[in-house]
């Protein structure tokens, strides 16, 4: 059980300390990935940078990722079975929502260059892993050299099925028995686009100061 996404990251953050010398960025998923990226990021001296993917969920159930979409690219699992109208609608959506992301997180700025990077995604936690499994994919056209997935808590499921298109996967615990992320949490409240602005210019502060 971790107290908040603040002691969360700072747990998480102990159990990455590996990569410290690594040439890397720390991809957050907004917007509750964020805190725990932050203290991520900042043990290992990298960057900080938000993930532009959202994922694109099943018509029957929106909270089941059938792929995921970037401002300029996706993918969909072949075997989803949904019509290519549904998906074009989807990308409209998805895109109008990260467009406004990019505007009000990176405020004009490129996203990181993930190329030959040890690149990190940080989430507050892994359910199924199916939207992180998505992110995944796309990460990987952008060619890092290595791909961690960090997570607080996992499911055993979600552990296994990332670990799979990962080269680790990292958190401080794996449970079989799973009834959401929140449940690991005593203090799991939504996270605001303003918290996010928060710990983004904080550590872009702390990196200039160093």
């Amino acid at each position: 059980m971790f107290k908040d996404r603040t002691a969360a990251g700072q747990m998480l953050a102990a159990k990455l300390n590996s990569y410290k010398n690594d040439p890397g960025v720390v991809l957050a998923v907004p917007r509750g990935g964020v805190p725990v990226a932050y203290y991520v990021a900042r043990e290992l001296g990298f960057p900080l940078d938000i993930v532009l993917v959202k994922k694109i969920g099943h018509p029957d159930n929106k909270e089941y990722a059938i792929g995921a979409a970037s401002l300029t690219d996706y993918v969909v699992n072949p075997q989803a079975g949904v019509a290519q109208t549904y998906i074009e609608n989807e990308l409209l959506h998805i895109r109008r929502r990260l467009t406004e992301m990019r505007e009000r997180f990176l405020a004009g700025r490129a996203p990181a260059d993930l190329r030959g990077k040890t690149v990190i995604v940080v989430d507050d936690g892994a359910a199924t892993g199916q939207t992180l499994l998505s992110t995944l994919a796309m990460i990987k056209k952008s060619r890092p050299a290595k791909i961690v997935v960090a997570v607080p808590v996992a499911s055993g499921k979600a552990a296994q099925l990332l670990i799979k298109e990962a080269d680790e996967v990292v958190a401080c615990l794996i449970a079989n028995d799973f009834y959401g992320v929140g449940a690991f949490y005593d203090n799991f409240n939504e996270v605001t686009d303003e918290e996010v602005l928060f710990y983004l210019d904080k550590l872009a502060r702390l990196r200039q100061a160093s």
